[in-house]
């Protein structure tokens, strides 16, 4: 049975091309690439339900292809979230819930991404949702708000009030790597993507006795190394005081999402504090060694069958 580990990592997707060949093996696809991804992390995700709500098979079929301890942490469709007030739309919220859980233990905390429409002024059909949401389901959601004016002192301290009251999740979306020091002009790393991340505010801070983590990572590596050592110390500090914890790593050109994902679990396992025992080891670690053992093995039998075959056999054996 797996430890239920307070820290999981992972990406904002299992499936993406430009990671076949590198971080997945050639030629993976389909139900492949979500068993794929499974074997190198603990956790998704799972943006594909904000463009549709899957099947109740779908869904069951997803918790097949991934092991124990495994979370899929999905989001809300937009449908729920992004077509007017969120009371209107409980039921569907809800039936979501409903057909989420069917993943099992494998089922994390679900979030709702607010758009940047939906302010203050709307708070009471807010703290009504979430209410309804606490009284119907034992499904934990975390909240991310994109307009700017949550982000001010009075109504970000309401907002965190309110989702401690109800123990609701704070999603915290870091977006500083994609913005800061940058000539955007000149060096936007989202110049190609069709939705650009906001350029918000951090809010780190926890109102729930989990929290997810969205981290923007910037395509050039170097980029991101200042953000990592701080968001190192502080995901130890909240390992430290219990809490659950789910981060995500995105990135405007995604291939490079799975890489620093990697760095910051490296990052994590260096410290020396004992926090570092709730970080579930990375499983893709263990796939490079398991990988290579047997890469090496396959090396000595090559060269125990050229050393006994005649070099026609030998020409053969070095095409393989």
């Amino acid at each position: 049975m797996a430890i239920d580990w307070q820290f999981r990592l992972g990406c904002a997707v299992w499936s993406y091309p430009g990671w076949v060949g590198s971080v997945y093996p050639p030629g993976t696809s389909g139900q492949k690439a979500l068993r794929c991804y499974g074997e190198r992390f603990w956790a998704v995700e799972g943006n594909t339900t904000f463009y549709g709500v899957p099947t109740a098979a779908t869904v069951q079929r997803w918790g097949s292809l991934v092991p124990d301890g495994f979370r899929f942490c999905l989001k809300l469709p937009r449908d729920v979230t992004h077509l007017g007030p969120l009371l209107d739309r409980g039921p569907a919220a809800l039936a979501f819930a409903e057909r989420a859980a069917a993943l099992g233990d494998r089922c994390g905390p679900l979030f709702a991404q607010l758009p940047p429409s939906y302010g203050p002024s709307q708070s009471a059909d807010l703290r009504q949702f979430l209410s309804r949401w606490r009284q119907s389901t034992d499904v934990p959601l975390a909240l991310e708000v994109r307009h700017r004016n949550w982000f001010l002192p009075h109504w970000r301290d309401r907002l965190n009030g309110w989702l401690r009251e109800l123990g609701i999740g704070r999603v915290v979306l870091d977006t500083r790597p994609i913005y800061r020091g940058l000539d955007l002009a000149r060096d936007d790393p989202q110049q190609q993507s069709q939705r650009r991340k906001p350029d918000l505010p951090l809010q780190a801070c926890v109102t729930a006795e989990f929290a997810i983590i969205r981290f923007i990572s910037h395509p050039e590596a170097w980029r991101n190394e200042a953000y990592l050592l701080e968001w190192r110390d502080r995901v130890l500090r909240w390992l430290e005081r219990g809490v659950q914890l789910y981060f995500f790593v995105h990135c405007p050109i995604e291939e490079h999402s799975p890489h620093t994902a990697r760095q910051f679990q490296a990052l994590l396992e260096a410290a020396t504090v004992p926090a570092v025992a709730a970080i579930a080891p990375l499983p893709w670690n263990q796939l490079s060694i398991t990988e290579g053992a047997a890469a090496m093995a396959r090396n000595r039998t090559g060269g125990d069958r050229l050393g006994s075959q005649n070099d026609s056999q030998n020409d053969q054996l070095s095409l393989f």
